[in-house]
């Protein structure tokens, strides 16, 4: 078995690996890189066959989850080409569509299972449901004749779902030749022995500031983050808020397809439709997306009449409403539950300066997605592969200083597992 990582060797996102055994091949993940911007325009990478379908011996793209930096050139991919991913991952970004140009509905050849296998050509494919910020993320076990490659996509242990990455050190795979493993926090904010947050104690921080806010309080966040949304939902009970989610949160949330996500229909949970998304069903003619949740909505007029009751989960775009009309005040709270570097960028200054100038208090309440360099190396010795080889990350450099038996690969290169 050979493997070329096409992207994701020396930066974060943009993941793309092409695994090859007896002249068959496939692709896991088609990513589009976080350096690009929204509107720019990005070429697949030189996989034959990923564009035009033409290529026979290409026999899938396997997409690891639904976060763009992993499935965001999907759209691009041949119709042709076989797509293996989580049926929830598929059910979201399909979901996802109405709301992001960026974002592909597809069919999916074979849904992934917890563990259970999928035979494509002369590949063994093993997904293990793994704990990250993304609903239905996986790691990937890739065997072909006697060797064994596991991609570890994006992973981390101090979420919702933390007993998977439990198990997974408890129950690894034996036998690995090859760890594709990722590095978000490698050199970065994650440094061996870090103790990060987990959305435990987001859900703690965020009810206190919830509590003792005596006006409206908002809450930046990524509709696609569930388990952030179950972390809001929970500290809003915790503190006797109402929370109040949009529609794109409404469509992810449903379309994970389990009814224990917090959607219309909770107690203390209502939909405030920003004007955007008014102005996108209007336009699309889409109005059952609004019809469905009228018994549910809660318009900004008794949002305006008792600011205390709320906590309003949402983009910064929706905030901006909020603060231009008036709803968020000083007596209230704007929680920034993104990565904070995003606060860096020329978007994240301004809203950041708006906030300042309005004379809001700005909080910061948030965990990352990724494991930091402590739990990688619990899991590179749970696991004892034959080579631990860096990919999704900025300090491939910094590999060797805390894992045994790195080997480096530059993006494009051809080598055997």
């Amino acid at each position: 078995m050979q493997v070329r990582i096409h992207r994701g060797s020396k930066e974060i996102g943009g993941s793309c690996v092409e695994v090859e055994a007896d002249g068959a091949r496939l692709v896991l993940d088609v990513g589009k890189p976080l350096s690009a911007g929204w509107n720019d325009e990005v070429p697949l990478p030189a996989v034959p066959g990923l564009a035009d379908g033409a290529d026979s011996s290409l026999l899938g793209v396997l997409i690891s989850h639904s976060h763009l930096d992993h499935y965001g050139l999907l759209p691009q991919v041949s119709p042709h080409v076989p797509i293996y991913a989580g049926a929830a991952t598929a059910s979201m970004m399909a979901a996802a569509g109405f709301f992001s140009s960026a974002s592909a509905a597809v069919t999916v050849a074979k849904p992934f299972v917890d563990r259970r296998p999928i035979n494509v050509g002369p590949f063994t494919v093993t997904p293990y449901l793994a704990d990250h910020s993304a609903f239905d993320a996986y790691s990937l076990l890739v065997e072909a004749g006697d060797r064994r490659l596991f991609y570890s996509g994006d992973i981390r242990g101090h979420g919702r779902k933390a007993s998977l990455f439990d198990r997974l050190i408890r129950q690894p795979p034996a036998g690995v030749h090859a760890l594709l493993l990722e590095g978000t926090h490698v050199g970065g904010e994650g440094h061996a022995g870090e103790i990060v947050a987990t959305e435990a104690g987001v859900e703690v921080a965020m009810a206190a500031t919830f509590s003792s806010a005596a006006g409206l309080v908002a809450v930046v966040s990524s509709a696609q983050n569930i388990d952030r949304l179950v972390t809001v939902y929970r500290a809003c009970l915790r503190s006797g808020r109402t929370l109040l989610v949009d529609l794109y949160t409404v469509a992810m949330a449903q379309a994970t397809g389990r009814a224990t996500i917090p959607q219309p229909g909770f107690p203390a949970l209502g939909v405030l439709v920003p004007q955007r998304q008014r102005v996108l069903v209007k336009t699309s003619g889409q109005f059952e997306r609004t019809e469905s949740v009228r018994p549910f909505r809660v318009f900004p007029e008794a949002v305006m009449a008792d600011p205390s009751k709320y906590v309003v989960l949402g983009s910064s775009g929706g905030v901006r409403d909020l603060l231009r009309d008036g709803g968020l005040g000083s007596d209230g709270a704007v929680v920034w539950s993104l990565w904070p570097g995003y606060l860096r960028d020329t978007s994240g200054l301004r809203f950041a300066e708006l906030v300042r100038q309005r004379a809001v208090p700005f909080v910061i309440h948030h965990t990352s997605g990724h494991a930091p360099v402590a739990d990688l190396q619990r899991l590179v010795e749970a696991m004892n592969p034959e080579r631990v080889v860096p990919i999704h990350t900025e300090g491939a450099d910094q590999y060797a200083h805390h894992f045994a038996d790195v080997q480096r690969h530059a993006d494009g290169d051809w080598w055997a597992v």
